[in-house]
């Protein structure tokens, strides 16, 4: 696995993990489209992280939830920062909230790259497994959040389990 992409400055980055639903949009239609709005998501939390603390340049776990098995995919680079959700504003969307409004919108998106798809799945049960990882958001018991932070340390183990494969 190539992570030359990361580059020096790996310090000043953040790192988190997104969530999405492989039937609804996968790492593989990101792969297709290279970039991609992500959009969509109605919990406040998760719309704070995006709009206030993700910037240019952070990197990306890639996250198929409500799959058999849930894991981790891919890597994915945030391209734009935090914009309002212009998909709250389409009564035609799925993801229209009528009290989000141009002057005063209460959904935001980031934009996303794609990096790479893993050779390999990383399941939940994998996660939960490794020691190193016990204290990791997405691992820990209701855990819902469909974006989370995750530590520089926590990444890099993520990263760790290819560099024995090939």
């Amino acid at each position: 696995m190539d992570i030359s992409w990361i580059g020096e400055d790996v310090m000043s980055k953040r790192y988190w993990l997104m969530k999405t639903e492989p039937s609804t949009f996968s790492i593989d239609e990101l792969a297709r489209l290279g970039t991609s709005q992500w959009e969509g998501v109605r919990n406040y939390q998760a719309r704070n992280f995006m709009r206030d603390d993700m910037r240019v340049g952070d990197c990306v776990l890639i996250y198929h939830s409500n799959a058999t098995p849930p894991g981790i995919v891919g890597l994915a680079t945030v391209c734009r920062e935090g914009y309002p959700d212009y998909f709250a504003q389409d009564i035609k969307s799925t993801y229209f909230d009528p009290k989000s409004t141009p002057e005063k919108p209460i959904w935001f998106m980031v934009d996303v790259a794609f990096d790479e798809k893993f050779s390999r799945l990383i399941s939940l049960e994998e996660l939960k497994a490794d020691p190193a990882l016990y204290d990791m958001l997405v691992v820990q018991r209701g855990s819902r959040l469909s974006i989370q932070p995750v530590s520089e340390t926590h990444f890099l183990r993520v990263l760790s389990y290819f560099k024995t494969e090939k």
